[in-house]
């Protein structure tokens, strides 16, 4: 394994400009990304400390059913004794969702260790489980490469209702199925056998998408202690009751700053991610497992479209009594975080910098203090026949992203086409022509009308030509398919979906290629979070 730090332009303007001094984008965030910045944070949450054994009992809880190893109850000690945390999350997707799942628990492991040297005192790493979503259309699927192909594989059953991931059960059967799809798009190798048994397995242990999830990522990170909690983990909501009371008498006010800050982030080139609006209750109401955005209408806090209409009294009641039936969206997860967590940094991608950027005052208005951003990590994996086809082409992967493949393989596709038979089909097709003019100049002059059908005669003819065109150049195509494939292949592996792979592919891919062994080897690796992308060579 070989990992490689490439520079290349950030297509994203907002992230390119955090990477950058002296740009307007600064002024969205309490800190930039340094050391001293890590040593101030610091400071605050010793100033600002609180006790931590409820929130680390039920990170306990949450996490025994899953397996706590050694070095996570490790963890777990120190945050009880005090520990600060560096804390990243996502959904809760098929076999982890998209490789950046993994790349950002990576990325808060990394940031842990790191920071735990420099300021010379315990940092834990903490993963926040969006179990609380109910977008399931967007995690109930994953994407396979086989061959030069890309497949979507999708788990088949379907609901209607908007239900959390953390209340959403899982059919076994059905889950199933996608699994051994998805293993034999892959592929079989030495490592197949005992990756689908240990999916299958944890499989049956799960109920939901998030229980499933969880216990994946746990496997994939207990030795490094990775700590997890559910947002929507009944413990963990009930321990949030103040909080959801405090963020309820500050509605209005976190509504009309993060609208104001919306505004200016436009006015400063960065659009508006959010589409903030001053009638946001930036919360929703959750009724049986079900989750509805609320905004305020006419001193209400109401859902029209699910008929919910409820004061602010009911709401504080809810908050008191049934935490539970509450729950944060984008503005308002960021500042449950910082209320529940002893966050030194939050670890996130470029979709999450951007809604991030508008909060700054949100915080402010709650009293608290927006912590450290730091961009994830990106890591693009090589496999072995992928690095051969990039040395056999004589390219990098920044120029497959560049759209090299491609060229080469229509330059190629060019070069192969036979242009003597061409030519003879177009020699062909230019004498019937010719023959049409003839007979249409003599059926006018014997007033014969026969336009139309002779027209759509000679077009039935060029239809012919156009098919038997086709035929030949995919003859010839299908003679040179394999080395037509290699440049798909190249393309579809490092840019599928005209995207970054850690976009696209879950990781089991390649732990079916490299081995179980993959996370614990990658995270051997000496990264470093800034403006670079990472190439790992398998």
């Amino acid at each position: 394994m070989k990992l490689e730090s490439i520079r290349v332009p950030i297509k994203n303007r907002l992230l390119a400009d955090y990477w950058s001094p002296n740009t307007a984008i600064h002024e969205f965030f309490e800190y930039e990304y340094n050391d001293k910045s890590f040593e101030k944070r610091a400071q605050y949450l010793d100033e600002h400390a609180r006790d931590q054994k409820e929130l680390t009992a039920i990170i306990r809880q949450f996490m025994e059913p899953l397996g706590i190893s050694k070095k996570a109850n490790e963890h777990l000690q120190q945050l009880e004794q005090g520990a600060v945390a560096v804390v990243g999350g996502q959904q809760a997707g098929i076999l982890t969702g998209p490789l950046y799942s993994v790349h950002k628990a990576i990325s808060v492991i990394t940031l842990a260790k790191e920071q735990s040297v420099k300021l010379q005192r315990p940092v834990v790493p903490v993963f926040w489980i969006a179990g609380e979503d109910h977008d399931l259309e967007e995690i109930n699927h994953t994407y396979t490469v086989h061959g030069a192909d890309i497949k979507k594989r999708a788990y088949s059953e379907r609901s209607r209702r908007k239900t959390m991931a953390s209340v959403t059960s899982i059919n076994k059967e059905s889950m199933t199925q996608l699994l051994n799809t998805i293993v034999k798009d892959i592929g079989e190798t030495e490592f197949t056998e005992i990756l689908i048994k240990q999916l299958v397995d944890t499989l049956n242990k799960s109920e939901t998408f998030t229980d499933f999830f969880a216990r994946l990522m746990n496997q994939l990170f207990e030795d490094e202690g990775l700590l997890m909690i559910d947002a929507a983990d009944f413990k963990f909501r009930r321990s949030e009751s103040e909080n959801f009371t405090h963020i309820i008498r500050n509605n209005e006010e976190i509504a009309r700053v993060v609208t104001e800050k919306e505004a200016q982030l436009a006015s400063a080139g960065y659009g508006k991610p959010i589409l903030a609006t001053d009638e946001a209750a930036n919360l929703f109401f959750v009724e049986d497992g079900e989750r509805h955005l609320l905004e305020r209408k006419n001193q209400l806090f109401v859902n029209l479209a699910a008929n919910i209409k409820m004061s602010r009294e009911e709401l504080f009641e809810i908050a008191n009594k049934h935490p539970e039936q509450l729950s944060n969206n984008v503005v308002t997860r960021p500042l449950m975080q910082e209320m529940t967590l002893p966050v030194l940094a939050f670890v996130g991608g470029p979709g999450e910098l951007a809604y991030w950027a508008t909060l700054k005052d949100a915080f402010s208005v709650l009293g608290l203090q927006m912590p450290i951003f730091a961009p994830r990590l990106h890591i693009t994996i090589v496999t072995r026949h992928v690095e051969q086809l990039l040395r056999e082409h004589h390219l990098h992967v920044a120029d497959v992203w560049d759209g090299k493949a491609l060229q080469l393989k229509e330059q190629f596709i060019a070069e192969v086409q036979d242009t003597e038979v061409k030519r003879q089909i177009q020699t062909m097709q230019q004498m019937l022509l010719e023959k049409y003019d003839e007979l249409r100049s003599y059926l006018e002059e014997q007033h014969l009308p026969l336009d139309k059908i002779l027209g759509k005669n000679k077009e039935n003819h060029l239809k012919q030509f156009e098919y038997l065109q086709q035929k030949v150049e995919q003859t010839v195509l299908n003679k040179h398919e394999t080395t037509i494939r290699k440049f798909m292949t190249l393309h579809n592996e490092l840019y599928p979906n005209e995207g970054l792979q850690e976009r696209t592919y879950n990781p089991y891919q390649y732990f079916n290629e490299f081995g179980p062994m993959l996370i614990t080897e990658m995270l051997k690796q000496n990264y470093n979070i800034g403006n670079h992308h990472y190439i790992l060579y398998l």
